[in-house]
């Protein structure tokens, strides 16, 4: 349903194909009149009679096509493609393949219609980076996507929250006639009220704006008193006659109503509305001043593009404007959303490389980058488009065909934190690049080891809620640890500024952190090693260095035991020591048990026996 608003024009072109003849006049009729769903009888009866040919097997793929029914899309053009068609064939029957994952026989067909259209933007894209499915489906998920009780099992899309109102379109409504395209009801907004925990009312509709042809969808100022919509320009007896289809075509156009106390009232028609071509799917900025929506009006790069108009303080509008080949391409642009920043663009794309036939991207217009793919899950093999977000309530919703159906679904943004660090010299201030950086869980579980780039800069994404920490070391520069508290992001600068090795080392030993052991257990730990790594560059910085280490316990067990674990602890340091390349014969240890306690206690607390089980470490030789 929701390609009436996004290529009705183009089915009419698509439609004037001189292959006709008496054997398909009644299917080309049902056609051209778009009753899709009677026109794939008809034409099928073609094909089981024998009187099919390339243009029979053309159309009813294209019929499917229009339904996106890409299963039987798919069946047909491969026996399209049979005889030589034209490039926009091969490029819907790569789509079609892409919407059922067969992506390399998609692959194929793009490669035919680049052929057949070299200077296509969208063949050029392909011959550019022809495998870039891996580079969307490696995003990093940002969402949460789940069904939502809008849905029926009819067509629903095009929801976006206000307040408390979420605002969609839906063929729901049994009370109208049906439509040809695909034998549902005529359109109509509906609205249903959101609870602060997210369950969502029985819809009802907003019949001061529906009309008994399709309207929807909608978008409305931040300040709730005005409404733009699409509606038929049949609302006005605005049409073309189409005399050798007996048909009466009419277009999307916009329309603007004012609010009064609850209800929607005062609908006007856009002042740049026509019959010529559509425009439909607005969306309005929070300032009020701009307008978004979706046409094929002259200009246009390719089928359907996204514009935008300015609006006068004094009602009153400016020149429409394209957004250019940033945004749109030679294929089908639908379905923009502005966010409330005034400068992120949400729309569905069919032109861009995506992983089925519509994918979402987003553009910052402001900062003037390349439109992005939002990846799964908001994207996947179908069509995805018409994605909304309220900063507000943190949630957003995207239409979708995933379940075979046009379906509303809610799109909850993953909470998370992006981690930034900066290495640095403590005394100079000096960026500090191929520094070894770690993020460790609040149970010092490493999570993960990056190295800091020429910037001295390492990243991280981590959950949001939770406490991090981060290691930081570099040869010729004392390890240590920052902390990344608790946050609900979107980010965390992390200073990293370390100390040259030169200062932990004194006289007579080389001072690091104490080195503790767990409870009667003599293994290295994690903050063991990362202390440890320390006593191992200063080695190797003084190569005729000797050091002699020493390795105690608290006072609890007997003293022949604490012995015995002492002395497993001090072997254990040494060959770490060793693990790290240094010489056996620079490093030795012994076990000192309880003989030599850090803190003097008789009924000693845990911290104190904490302080107790530790190693230390002397310098025999420098």
């Amino acid at each position: 349903m929701k390609k009436l608003y996004i290529a009705l024009s183009f089915a009419a072109i698509s439609s004037t194909i001189c292959a006709q003849n008496k054997d398909t006049k009644t299917a080309d009729k049902l056609f051209n009149r778009y009753e899709y769903v009677k026109a794939a009888e008809e034409y099928q009866k073609l094909v089981d009679n024998g009187k099919a040919d390339g243009y029979v097997y053309k159309q009813l793929a294209d019929t499917y096509f229009n339904m996106f029914n890409s299963a039987e899309a798919t069946k047909w053009y491969a026996k399209a493609v049979e005889t030589d068609q034209d490039a926009e064939t091969y490029f819907r029957y790569a789509q079609m393949l892409k919407a059922n994952g067969k992506y390399e026989e998609a692959n194929k067909q793009m490669s035919k219609f680049a052929a057949k259209a070299p200077n296509d933007q969208r063949a050029k894209a392909f011959k550019e980076n022809p495998n870039y499915v891996p580079r969307i489906l490696s995003k990093r998920v940002e969402y949460t996507v789940d069904n939502t009780t809008l849905s029926s099992d009819k067509s629903e899309f095009g929801a976006v929250l206000y307040n408390n109102e979420v605002y969609f379109t839906s063929a729901r409504n049994g009370a109208r006639k049906n439509y040809g395209w695909n034998d549902e009801p005529y359109l109509d907004v509906y609205k249903s009220v959101r609870s602060d925990n997210g369950t969502l009312a029985e819809p009802t509709l907003v019949t001061e704006v529906n009309s008994k042809f399709h309207d929807g969808p909608v978008t409305i100022t931040a300040d709730g008193n005005t409404m733009y919509f699409s509606s038929d320009s049949f609302r006005e007896k605005s049409f073309q006659k189409d005399k050798a289809n007996k048909l009466k075509l009419g277009r999307n156009n916009l329309y603007v109503a004012t609010k009064s106390g609850d209800t929607w009232g005062n609908v006007k028609s856009l002042p740049f509305n026509t019959s010529e071509f559509s425009i439909s799917n607005p969306s309005v900025s929070r300032d009020g001043k701009t307008l978004y929506f979706s046409s094929d009006m002259p200009g246009s790069i390719g089928g359907v593009d996204i514009w935008k108009v300015t609006v006068n303080a004094d009602g009153t509008y400016g020149t429409p404007q394209n957004l250019g080949p940033k945004v749109n391409t030679e294929g089908n642009e639908s379905f923009p959303y502005i966010s409330d920043d005034n400068s992120t663009l949400y729309f569905a794309s069919s032109g861009r490389q995506g992983l089925g036939g519509y994918d979402v991207y987003m553009i910052d217009l402001a900062k003037g980058g390349e439109a992005v793919n939002m990846g799964k899950p908001i994207n996947t093999e179908k069509d995805d488009f018409a994605f909304t977000f309220n900063k507000d309530k943190n949630i957003g919703y995207l239409s979708s065909n995933r379940n075979g159906n046009d379906d509303i679904f809610s799109a909850t943004p993953i909470c998370g934190v992006d981690v930034l660090v900066l290495v640095s010299n403590a005394k100079t201030g000096e960026i500090l690049s191929n520094a070894k950086v770690s993020i460790l869980d609040d149970k010092n579980n490493v999570i993960a080891t990056e190295t800091s780039n020429d910037k001295g800069e390492v990243s991280y994404r981590v959950e949001c809620d939770k406490a991090y920490t981060i290691q930081a070391s570099k040869d010729g520069f004392e390890g240590n640890a920052f902390p990344v508290a608790k946050s609900k992001g979107p980010k965390a600068d992390v200073k990293a500024p370390l100390n040259p090795i030169e200062v932990i080392v004194t006289d007579t030993e080389v001072v690091l952190n104490p080195i503790y052991f767990e409870f009667d257990k003599s293994n290295i730990t994690q903050q063991g090693a990362f202390e440890l790594d320390k006593l191992v560059q200063v080695m190797k910085n003084n190569p005729n260095m000797v050091i002699f280490a020493k390795s105690h316990t608290d006072r609890r067990g007997g003293d022949k035991y604490n012995m015995n674990l002492s002395e497993r602890r001090a072997q254990a340091t040494v060959q770490f020591i060793i693990s790290k390349g240094i010489d056996a014969a620079r490093i030795s240890g012994k076990g000192m048990g309880e003989t030599e306690p850090k803190v003097a206690c008789d009924q000693c607390t845990e911290a104190e026996h904490a302080q107790n089980r530790r190693s230390e470490f002397l310098i025999v030789k420098k």
